[in-house]
């Protein structure tokens, strides 16, 4: 049994539920996204609140730090620009027809999956659309992004046709129990990965060795080659839905309702451990420094050393689902759905 661990500090500012937590680039800033429809910017430092983001008019699905913007989405079907240091709105993306529930940033763009079965493409700058993917049959529950040159060779660019070269490409994941990869240049489906028969809840990109892996609620993860939309192997030893994963240098770490987190060879497709302990579904996990820290819906996180399989620590504190968890040198975060808390816990190499 992994020894057990309580927060350093509490933070109870928000009044509401928090539903996602991001980590600036230089790992000073920690961003929250809450139910009460606020975001947060807490100092990784000292855990203190530094920034308060109103202006939602629902709550708040999910978020992402940069170190000078944050962006927040939301249930009113916006997504919005902050200026971290001041708290001020600096742009309203409008265009989605229902909850935004997933946002993606690259450079000068953001991609944003919505309940309105569609994903979109806008210029963060000017806060207009620049590109609608249509074709889903139901709600966009995961985004992913990479370019032909992350998995081309010059040889091989030189065949395709002119539209795919050096170009971007999306992938969403669907309730619709398809993946979808997009041009972004011109929005239309690339390919339609079929292979899931429940909805695609996670996806994960390993780009230089050319693969995509999907969860679902059909129990299953499923590998494929993002060149040819070939279905290469199908992980099958779960007994109920895979809710996130995680790829550290070739092993797949996949969490599941089924109360425990599968490792995986990616190259094989072989179990090789399975890390037990958890009374209720893995909602989330990260990897930091040889330990896999899981989040679950018994409102603990724990800890794991990745090689040995061996519950090394178990946080607790909350007293609801943990939806996400951070972790830098500074400080484990963890949130919850529904208790309103971010935890602040020691870091990892500190204590025992």
């Amino acid at each position: 049994m992994g020894s057990s661990s309580s927060a350093l500090k509490v933070c109870t500012e928000h009044q509401g539920g928090i539903n996602w937590l991001s980590l600036s680039p230089d790992g000073q800033w920690l961003l929250t996204g809450s139910e009460d429809g606020t975001a947060r910017l807490w100092s990784t430092a000292d855990s203190q609140c530094r920034a308060h983001f109103q202006g939602h008019e629902s709550y708040i699905t999910s978020c992402h730090l940069e170190n000078e913007v944050a962006f927040t989405c939301s249930a009113d079907h916006t997504i919005r620009k902050w200026d971290v240091m001041t708290g001020q709105c600096l742009a309203v993306y409008r265009g989605h027809t229902s909850i935004v529930n997933r946002i993606l940033v690259s450079k000068d763009y953001l991609f944003s999956g919505s309940y309105d079965r569609t994903a979109r493409c806008w210029s963060v700058e000017k806060e207009k659309p620049i590109q609608e993917f249509r074709g889903h049959r139901n709600c966009v529950l995961t985004l992913a992004l990479y370019s032909s040159k992350d998995v081309l060779e010059d040889s091989e660019e030189e065949e395709l046709e002119e539209e795919t070269l050096s170009k971007d490409f999306l992938v969403t994941g669907s309730t619709d129990c398809t993946v979808k990869v997009w041009w972004v240049s011109s929005g239309r489906c690339h390919q339609t990965l079929l292979g899931h028969t429940g909805a695609v809840l996670c996806l994960i990109l390993d780009a230089p060795n050319r693969e995509l892996f999907s969860g679902s609620t059909d129990y299953t993860v499923r590998t494929w080659n993002i060149v040819t939309g070939e279905q290469l192997r199908v992980f099958k030893e779960h007994q109920g839905s895979v809710i996130c994963l995680e790829l550290v240098n070739r092993c797949l770490y996949s969490g599941s309702a089924d109360r425990t987190v599968k490792c995986w060879l990616a190259d094989t497709g072989e179990r090789i451990r399975t890390y037990k302990a958890h009374k209720h579904s893995v909602s989330t996990l990260k990897y930091h420094a040889g330990i896999l820290f899981t989040g679950s819906g018994d409102a603990c996180a724990r800890a794991f050393n990745t090689k040995t399989g061996i519950l090394q620590r178990v946080f607790r504190g909350h007293k609801l689902v943990i939806n996400c968890i951070q972790v830098s040198c500074q400080l484990l975060g963890i949130s919850s759905s529904a208790d309103g808390k971010y935890l602040a816990t020691i870091p990892w190499g500190k204590n025992g």
